[in-house]
């Protein structure tokens, strides 16, 4: 991140905490919570993966919906590759008001909208819910050859599973 200033960070330490190392942003600052036992040395290096930790997540959630679309295109072009023209939305955005579903596609105008709730998940999670919605412009319904699309997505399974999990630990009545 060339040009960009390192944040103040705060180190609070703690003689409950153990193992445990834990970072969140404040205003403008980033505080990191380790143990009250860790050397400068330690800190100094909790710090930097912790500051790393947030950049990274700040990067997720900064997706847009231009990334979106080009991810999409992607993912047509290494698992649809025989459907690359059907399988083309009119568009894809991330939207803030899909609470029951992790995404959802509209096969008659061709759109695409992934809930905000997965743009902090892992990269291949993304992949398999907007493969998954790209997947219904193909095919509407989830029959069999719809789930032969979307398990061409080599992690479709652990995919699923992190999503079943994520939705039965935050009680989400989430549905596919």
């Amino acid at each position: 991140m060339a040009g960009t200033r390192k944040p103040v960070v705060e180190v609070r330490r703690s003689q409950r905490r153990r193992r445990t190392v834990s970072a969140y942003r404040d205003g403008e600052r980033v505080v990191v919570l380790i143990p009250d036992q860790f050397s400068r040395a330690e800190e100094s290096e909790w710090v930097d993966r912790m500051l790393a930790r947030l950049a990274a997540r700040e990067d997720r959630l900064a997706r847009s919906d231009a990334e979106l679309l080009a991810r999409a295109t992607r993912l047509i072009n290494l698992y649809l590759p025989d459907h690359r023209l059907a399988a083309v939305p009119a568009s894809v955005r991330w939207v803030t008001n899909q609470n029951g579903r992790w995404g959802s596609c509209t096969p008659a105008d061709r759109t695409i909208r992934i809930s905000h709730r997965i743009q902090d998940m892992p990269d291949w999670v993304v992949d398999y819910v907007l493969l998954h919605e790209l997947a219904h412009l193909i095919v509407p319904y989830h029959n069999a050859q719809f789930w032969g699309l979307v398990g061409r997505y080599p992690k479709t399974e652990r995919a699923r599973g992190y999503l079943e999990g994520v939705a039965a630990a935050a009680g989400l009545p989430l549905s596919d």
